[in-house]
Formats: structure tokens, sequence, C-alpha cells
């Protein structure tokens, strides 16, 4: 699908990479861009039309739904991360990574389908992580909830086939965002993620691999379980 006189609709749009795609959104034609954030003050981007959402909250997500009738993007952005072990972190916590980061995008995605299929089919993006295939110390939940929404990503694109919605998974490293804001590492500027979807989302690509690190982590997924864990810490100590 063209970006070009698309009307979108991006989750967590008041910060890091939903701002990002909300301005890239506009800088490349779209007609519209519904920017929605649970605080909807909070969102300060001129030219887009802001609304209040929880995707947490199945009346919010419908109540979004019903302003946004004539949404033909999606951008499943809005994530957390919480910093969580799974076998000693608390059990409320791995929920609630969980709530947001797989049920939240879900609740989008039944949402949001039957307008999309009104309007011509359109297209899905969820934003996943390259930790949808590994994980490290304190990043359990985390890992768990994108490799689940990976895993919903794959089986909705299936589903939705039919009434003709590209349904695309997007997965990075690490971006210039305050959620990686304790790493000192190099970082993928946010606007550039925008780009590299909004391109993958006009070539009806299913997977965007958005960086280097990316790319290298699927390319290891062939190896044995033991082999890709050494190899994965070997990479992760060679960036601290």
């Amino acid at each position: 699908m063209k970006i070009n006189d698309s009307v979108a609709l991006v989750t967590g749009a008041n910060r890091g990479l939903g701002r990002a795609f909300a301005q890239r959104l506009l800088d490349r034609g779209a007609r519209k861009v519904y920017a929605t954030a649970r605080r909807a003050e909070t969102v300060d981007l001129p030219g887009v039309e802001v609304l209040p959402l929880d995707i947490t909250d199945p009346v919010s997500v419908a109540a979004a739904a019903e302003a946004a009738a004539d949404v033909t993007l999606l951008v499943n952005n809005a994530g957390i991360a919480t910093g969580t072990d799974l076998v000693t972190g608390p059990l409320d916590e791995v929920h609630r990574e969980l709530d947001t980061n797989l049920h939240g995008h879900l609740n989008m995605i039944r949402a949001f389908a039957p307008p999309l299929a009104a309007n011509g089919g359109g297209a899905i993006v969820n934003v996943l992580s390259a930790m949808s295939w590994f994980t490290s110390k304190g990043a359990g939940a985390y890992h768990l909830s994108k490799a689940a929404a990976w895993a919903m990503t794959n089986a909705v694109r299936v589903e939705l086939a039919e009434q003709g919605t590209l349904v695309t998974a997007v997965h990075l490293g690490l971006a210039d965002t305050d959620m990686a804001a304790g790493w000192s590492v190099a970082k993928l500027a946010p606007s550039d993620l925008a780009d590299a979807v909004l391109d993958g989302v006009e070539a009806d690509a299913a997977e965007v691999l958005a960086d280097q690190w990316s790319r290298d982590v699927k390319a290891r997924l062939s190896l044995k379980p033991e082999e890709f864990d050494a190899a994965i810490h070997r990479a992760l100590t060679a960036l601290v």
C-alpha cells in the first residue's frame, strides 16, 4: 500500500518511535494521522489528530476504533519493558508486559480489522524486537511478550490475508529512545526506523529487519540452542 494519502493511527505517539512514526507519516503525505497516547495531552506534534487510548483497556480501544473508522494503516508501536525475570521477578510485572506488548496489540488488531477491511484492506504494523528471538538477564518478561507477539503477528497475517490486509512484523535492536537510554552503544535513529518500516509497507513486506543487529540475530536461529545462546552472549558482551 502507499503511504501517500493513507489514514494512519499510531499507538504510543507521544514520544520515541511512535512520535517518529507519526512525523514521518505526515512528511510522506499521509492524509490523516491519528496520534494516540494514554495521556492525550502529552502528544505535542503539529498536524496530527490526537486520540486518548489505552491499548490494554477494551473500552478505550473500542472508542478509538469508532472515532478512527477511516484508518487504512495501523501502527502498533506502544510497548513497555519492566526489566523483570520470569522465575524470580514479580509476577504482576510479567503479566503487565504481556497485557501491553501482546494482548494490547491483539486488542487493537481485533478492533481495527473490520474497518481496515471496509477501507480496502490496508496494513497493520507490529513493532516487535530482535528480542523476539533471544533473552538476557532481567529481560525474561520482555522476551516472552515479544516472542508471543511475533507468533501472534504471524497468525493474524494468515487470518487477515483474505480481507487483503498486509501484516508487517518489525524487528530491531536498540533505537535511540528513553527505553534504551541506559545503553552507551550505537542506536538506530527513530526517524530511520520509521522510514525503513514505511518503505517495507509500501513494498508489501511481511517482515522488516530494521538494523544489522536484528539481521544477525535472525541469521543465527538455525544454530543449536547452546550455540545460539553462546553467540548472543558474545555479541552482548561486545556491546558493553
